[in-house]
């Protein structure tokens, strides 16, 4: 095959650039560190977007846009905000080009400097709060819950396609309310929502927990998080949600009168997923064939094929599929078929299976005279001739047990590498083998320091519910042997 990729064994970094590429799902643009979303890509992206999307407003929100730029003056208010983002920040200083009086090309015209430098968004609480002040007087206003679709930057150094580019693609809630506990239940409500993606829609099982201060969010009071692990033993925060109390509502001075009638200040959450999620999904499931989609987000669930010698045999396929087009559809599949003539099937099986279509049918004219047809499984990648009579019902529970089959093979591998560990010497054996290790640590920065310094390991959260029965323990931490309320998980992360 043209297309053969690095084996996974081999070179797992050169396998996902392999793979993202020859899938056309992306590739590098003209700018450093940007990358071209192919349509296949977003085809994916679309599909998370739209479930997502739906998800979001069966919770009540709707959707909003905020400028791309922010004044850099609203960036500073927030302290532990401009601190957290601040080396990342892409600063717009002139708003005019002219061209060169020494013939040197295009230059930015000195006179056009912005009296005030504006940043391009790295993420919009600080634009976002500055407008909801004018929003917001009374506890009527409340609550707001608004979500935006939107692009940011974060001038990275080093960048991977999806998983860390300079620009990307995401969604961001941004809520505010009139008490701390609806501010901290949103806060959890909208963990769920990633937790519920991730694992029905994504087939990723995801660890719900809350970070240590020093990987939260800048500006945040909690950081709750969900943590998914990749086959090459790296973990991959694929959704957080934080509660960030009144910080941010004190930097723009958003009050509003109390049902008591008091002047209070508004309690706030934020909560937001990106494109790093395609990565998450080929790094979870794929293999050295391509990609493995779960069938709720393949941009088509099916792709048939037919197999013929001439333009007759072709018709005579057509009109069969003509006919089952309409049946598969009906019953919520989304299908492509490729009856194209410039490329010949044995290529068109290989291309789809590198796309990770989750089914594939062939029809020859031999299927057609004993009205059966080939039917190929991605996720396993065996096939069995079957009956086309009723063929579409067969293909809706394949579906479903492709989808569960998926999330099975990623949880059992994550159970297989997830281990308690309970000394620092052991600790830096196991890391090396990758994985999550679930381990007693003494709750100090000083101690994660350390920890990160010494194995390149951190903390990927502090679990909300049990990861095994034995988690919850108390125990002494593994550096220092001072107590511990419970195990939290290691691992080293993209």
């Amino acid at each position: 095959m043209a297309k053969e990729l690095t084996p996974r064994a081999e070179n797992y970094s050169q396998w996902y650039l392999d793979l993202v590429t020859k899938a056309d799902l992306a590739e590098n643009s003209a700018v450093r560190g940007c990358m071209v979303i192919k349509p296949y890509g977003y085809a994916i992206w679309e599909k998370m977007q739209r479930q997502l999307d739906d998800m979001f407003k069966a919770t009540r929100h709707v959707n909003a846009y905020f400028p791309l730029f922010i004044p850099k003056s609203f960036l500073s208010r927030e302290a532990d905000h401009v601190e957290g983002f601040a080396k990342e920040c892409a600063v717009v200083t002139h708003y005019r080009l002219k061209n060169d009086p020494n013939g040197g090309g295009v230059v930015v015209d000195p006179a056009a400097k912005l009296e005030e430098e504006l940043i391009v968004r790295p993420t919009s609480e600080t634009i976002i709060w500055n407008t909801y002040k004018g929003w917001i007087q009374s506890w009527r206003d409340l609550p707001i819950l608004v979500n935006q679709w939107a692009n940011v930057v974060r001038w990275e150094m080093r960048t991977r396609l999806f998983l860390r580019t300079a620009e990307f693609l995401w969604q961001e809630g941004h809520t505010a309310h009139a008490t701390a506990e609806e501010a901290l239940e949103e806060t959890r409500k909208m963990l769920d929502v990633y937790a519920d993606f991730a694992e029905n829609f994504m087939a990723i099982p995801v660890i719900k927990g809350v970070k240590s201060a020093n990987e939260r969010f800048a500006g945040a009071l909690d950081t709750y998080c969900i943590e998914a692990l990749m086959q090459d033993g790296k973990a991959l925060q694929a959704g957080t949600s934080h509660f960030l109390g009144q910080n941010f509502a004190k930097a723009f001075d958003v009050k509003f009168i109390s049902k008591e009638n008091r002047e209070e200040y508004v309690w706030a959450s934020s909560w937001g997923v990106s494109t790093r999620l395609i990565g998450a999904l080929i790094m979870t499931h794929s293999d050295d064939n391509g990609l493995v989609l779960p069938p709720n987000l393949a941009p088509y669930q099916v792709v048939i094929v037919p197999i013929y010698k001439n333009f007759e045999q072709l018709d005579e396929i057509n009109k069969k599929v003509n006919e089952l087009l309409p049946k598969l559809r009906a019953a919520g599949i989304s299908v492509k078929y490729d009856n194209a003539d410039n490329k010949k099937p044995g290529w068109k099986f290989a291309e789809y299976e590198l796309k990770g279509v989750p089914v594939r049918l062939a029809l020859g004219t031999r299927d057609l005279e004993n009205h059966t047809v080939e039917v190929a499984r991605r996720d396993t990648l065996t096939k069995e001739t079957l009956p086309i009579e009723g063929i579409e019902t067969v293909i809706k529970n394949l579906l479903d047990e492709i989808q569960k089959n998926i999330f099975k093979k990623a949880y059992d591998y994550r159970a297989s590498v997830t281990r308690e560990v309970n000394s620092y010497e052991e600790f830096k054996v196991e890391i090396e083998k990758g994985g999550f290790l679930l381990c007693h640590w003494d709750g100090t920065p000083e101690t994660e320091e350390l920890i990160k310094n010494e194995t390149k390991a951190t903390i990927r959260c502090i679990p909300l519910d049990p990861v095994d029965e034995r988690s919850r323990t108390a125990g002494a931490c593994m550096v220092t042997g001072k107590p511990s309320a419970q195990r939290v998980v290691f691992a080293r992360a993209y």
